[in-house]
C-alpha cells in the first residue's frame, strides 16, 4: 500500500513539474516573439516584402536585368523622370522604365494591389535605397 502512494506522489509531482516547465517555456517563447517583433525600417520592411510576398526578387535583382530591369535601373528611372513607384504598383500608372516587359510585370498586380499603402511605400524605399 506504501509503495502504491508513494508511486501516486511521484508521478502527481512529475506531471506537476511537467506542467511548471510548460508555463516557463510558454512564457520564454512569448518573450522571444516580442523581441523578434521589433519595428523595422521601411527600408527593412521593403526588402523583406521585395523578397519575400511580392516575390519581386524573382525578376528583378540589384544590379544586373534578369527578366526585368535591374533595381538600381528602376530606381535611377524613377528618379529622373520623377515617377511614383506606388502609383505603378497599384496598377494606376503606365510603365516608364521598361514598357516592353509590362505584360510580365502586370501578372504580379494581384499581388501588390493587395498590399497597404505602408508596404508599398516600403517597396519603394528599398528601390530607391539603391541609389546610394
Amino acid at each position: 500500500m506504501n509503495k502504491a502512494v508513494f508511486l501516486a506522489a511521484v508521478l502527481a509531482f512529475a506531471s506537476c513539474k511537467k506542467e511548471s516547465s510548460e508555463k516557463t517555456d510558454q512564457t520564454n517563447e512569448t518573450y522571444s516573439e516580442g523581441e523578434s517583433a521589433k519595428a523595422k525600417t521601411p527600408e527593412e520592411l521593403g526588402k523583406e516584402l521585395f523578397e519575400g510576398t511580392g516575390n519581386c526578387f524573382a525578376c528583378h535583382q540589384p544590379d544586373q536585368k534578369v527578366i526585368g530591369p535591374s533595381i538600381k535601373e528602376i530606381a535611377k528611372i524613377y528618379k529622373d523622370k520623377n515617377g511614383n513607384i506606388v502609383t505603378f504598383l497599384k496598377g494606376n500608372a503606365e510603365p516608364i522604365v521598361d514598357p516592353s516587359q509590362f505584360a510580365v510585370m502586370k501578372t504580379n498586380f494581384a499581388i501588390t494591389q493587395a498590399m497597404s499603402d505602408e508596404e508599398l511605400k516600403a517597396i519603394e524605399t528599398y528601390i530607391n535605397s539603391h541609389l546610394k
